[in-house]
């Protein structure tokens, strides 16, 4: 590569704020053919194979408490008696609570 003696010569510090701004602008090159995309909506249009069930039934019998069960007042979960942690104030407790 030719040497051209003629030119004024740049300082160190010249040289890598040169340096600094030609990474910058070849960083914004690189990026500026990318395309922000959504996570959400890429999400959304990904479809796995078989992953239709719109055409899927579900059929769950639901059944009343029983009368061993209690309802928690801190979880709100149906729980069998042998779950009870407290019965208080405010009601029962499961032991999942409690702890």
């Amino acid at each position: 590569m030719a040497t051209d003696y003629d030119a004024p010569r740049k300082t160190e510090e010249e040289n890598s704020e040169d340096s600094i701004e030609q990474l910058k602008s070849r960083r914004h090159d690189k990026n500026s053919g990318k395309v922000d995309e959504d996570e959400v909506e890429a999400a959304e249009a990904f479809e796995l194979p078989g992953a239709d069930l719109s055409h899927e039934e579900l059929a769950v019998q639901v059944l009343p408490k029983q009368t061993d069960e209690f309802t928690c007042t801190s979880c709100y979960l149906v729980h069998h008696r042998s779950q009870l942690a407290t019965q208080g104030k405010q009601g029962p407790v499961c032991r999942d609570c409690a702890a």
